[in-house]
């Protein structure tokens, strides 16, 4: 699960060490000034709010009047979620689903003519196992991350033919500060839910700051990936990530197949099949 600010700072310092130029936002510019101005000319720090819509296109806009044009977008800006889905206000459904899978989705639409024109391009979008596997008192943040999912996956083999590639980076717990002061909480106390409250305090208590996964060597991973010939739709990172993935495959499998007998026979005789299938 990741943060913003840490994250910044490993993909910003990743890509800036192989030479490559970066433009690095965040609503607090001080850090990444510092990242900057190590940098010379191949760095440009920008304070952005990227649920402000005027100031996205301005950062772009920045962006390609700096180095020319924009190679790859990295929808990174995000936070965590959790409680009993009953205990958030219609507010902060809305204020998670607005940051997680809003903004990422405005970016990319707002960056796509350009990379269609220069066709080439490489939309990263850093999210989450929780893009593919659900947990109790996090159910609101993981209803932003599959919608992403979706999202994703469909935009990737919409804009293939373009020369644009599209990849979700799927990691597992990393010390980030997902854990800490960053997510939000759900603001309903219903006495129901009190020991699966008390339970996500205590897991996210005793992972802050604890987690396996190292933020520098992930991201690592996610440069090379964008300088490869052969780029996934789905980066997953985390040995935890891909063992609760499996996990859920299993628990998945097992449940169609109890009914899948009797779902296959609610077809019509003779109809034909739908030709549609998974690319």
């Amino acid at each position: 699960m990741w943060c913003n600010r840490t994250t910044v700072s490993a993909i910003a310092e990743a890509v800036l060490a192989k030479g490559d130029s970066a433009v690095i936002t965040a609503r607090r510019l001080d850090p990444l000034q510092e990242i900057a101005e190590s940098h010379g000319g191949r760095a440009l720090a920008l304070q952005l709010d990227v649920t402000d819509g005027k100031a996205r296109k301005d950062a772009l806009a920045k962006a390609t009047e700096k180095f020319g044009r924009i190679d790859v977008l990295a929808n990174i800006a995000g936070a965590g979620a959790y409680g009993a889905l009953e205990e958030f206000t219609s507010e902060q459904i809305r204020a998670n689903m607005e940051l997680n899978f809003f903004v990422v989705a405005e970016l990319s639409r707002e960056v796509l003519p350009q990379m269609r024109a220069q066709k080439s391009g490489h939309i990263l979008n850093l999210t989450s196992i929780a893009v593919l596997v659900a947990f109790p008192g996090n159910g609101l943040y993981n209803a932003s991350k599959f919608a992403l999912e979706g999202f994703i996956e469909a935009l990737h083999h919409e804009v293939k033919p373009f020369g644009i590639r599209v990849t979700v980076i799927e990691p597992g717990a990393f010390r980030t500060g997902f854990a800490g002061v960053a997510a939000m909480r759900a603001s309903g106390q219903i006495a129901d839910y009190a020991a699966l409250d008390a339970g996500v305090d205590e897991y996210f208590a005793a992972q802050d700051s604890q987690q396996m996964g190292d933020p520098a060597k992930a991201m690592q991973v996610v440069v090379d990936m964008v300088e490869s010939d052969s780029a996934p739709v789905r980066l997953m990172l985390g040995e935890d990530a891909y063992q609760l993935w499996e996990s859920a495959v299993a628990s998945r499998n097992r449940d169609l197949s109890q009914w899948r007998t009797r779902g296959e026979e609610t077809s019509i005789p003779g109809a034909a099949k739908n030709p549609v299938e998974a690319l």
